[in-house]
């Protein structure tokens, strides 16, 4: 996806699980674009949400692409460890952690994991992931996805391994709509959550 809207200069701005959906078929889909730009070199705006903000962005260092690389950096560990990776209550805390790079991993981590989300969230963007002379080929060639058929994925062949039970793209059942009323989101039963042998199957 960001692949793609990069192609076309476009930065998205927001990567984040909150706007990451799964089709009726077992494929993701992209949403909101609220914050996303057209940018041809540099721009300024301090914009999306704070856990996945990268260091040049918050310093108004001026930044293009390369943010969207830290947001999914700071992505693939909160699908792996629960939590984002500079988390804090203070999203001033968060800023100072992010630009710090204090980030710790869990003691059993996978480590092919580790290292591309570590490649992710280089503080210098000419040594991140994403950004280098490859490009986006460093990431889809790192060894964490040596058995993800890249375009087996962009032709929807194969079976995903999770497909939601849904009937058509249409259908909102599963989704949990939070009112004003409410702050936070249903907690989920554990046995009940689908993604719970994930992190064993990347080890």
């Amino acid at each position: 996806m960001l692949e793609l809207m990069h192609s076309k200069n476009i930065i998205y701005r927001d990567l984040r699980p909150e706007n990451i959906l799964i089709d009726h078929k077992g494929y993701l889909r992209l949403i909101d674009f609220g914050f996303a730009k057209v940018c041809e070199g540099k721009t300024y705006t301090v914009c999306g949400t704070p856990e996945y903000m990268a260091p040049e962005m918050i310093l108004n260092q001026g930044y293009g692409k390369e943010v969207d690389w830290w947001s999914f950096g700071c992505f693939l560990y909160e699908l792996l460890v629960g939590i984002t990776p500079f988390f804090e209550n203070d999203p001033i805390l968060i800023f100072k952690r992010a630009i710090k790079g204090d980030i710790k991993f869990p003691s059993n981590f996978p480590p092919a994991a580790k290292s591309i989300i570590k490649h992710l969230l280089e503080k210098d963007v000419s040594k991140r992931y994403g950004c280098l002379t490859k490009g986006v080929a460093d990431i889809k060639g790192h060894r964490f996805y040596k058995d993800l058929d890249w375009n087996g994925v962009a032709r929807q062949r194969g079976k995903p391994p999770y497909i939601p039970p849904l009937t058509n793209n249409d259908d909102m059942s599963l989704l949990n709509i939070i009112t004003e009323d409410e702050e936070d989101a249903p907690v989920i039963n554990p046995e009940e959550d689908p993604f719970r042998d994930w992190i064993k199957r990347n080890k």
